[in-house]
């Protein structure tokens, strides 16, 4: 029982896709999973809509194999979701425009705090004043002895 229970729970995401939906060519279906698996639910958190039962998910995966069957290329679909519901329904962004900002933000930052670092440092290590020379010593025991309570 225990052995079913587990097999049940591991097959979960494989559940998502309903029979209904399931084009009859093997190579538009295998595309069709291909694109689902690449693209993000957008109710759930970090799901791709080939394992999500959302109802959104499913009127994507819908939506991707009625372009499938209508000719698009795999790009075409892909991106008219993306012009759709926005790029963030994709599962890994693409590394382009305001992306390359946000990927290299933490290198940008990561530098600048070493440079501030490194400055701070090297302006601690100067060297402190001079040695005093034999009248600023003398000059120095003067003043002194004047403070000193006699």
């Amino acid at each position: 029982m225990k052995a079913l229970l587990l097999m049940l729970l591991l097959a979960a995401p494989a559940l998502a896709v309903q029979p209904d939906e399931v084009l009859d060519d093997p190579a538009l279906e295998a595309r069709a999973r291909e694109i689902s698996q690449g693209l993000r639910c957008l109710v759930c958190r970090n799901e791709s809509i080939d394992e999500s039962n959302a109802d959104l998910a499913r009127d994507m995966r819908v939506l991707v194999r009625e372009r499938l069957v209508a000719g698009e290329t795999d790009a075409e679909i892909v991106d008219g979701l993306v012009d759709r519901y926005g790029e963030f329904v994709l599962l890994e962004p693409q590394a382009n425009g305001a992306n390359l900002i946000l990927w290299g933000a933490p290198l940008l930052l990561l530098l600048a705090g070493a440079g501030v670092a490194a400055v701070h440092v090297t302006r601690q290590a100067k060297p402190g004043p001079d040695r005093l020379d034999a009248a600023e010593e003398a000059q120095l025991r003067d003043l002194l002895d004047e403070t000193r309570p006699r």
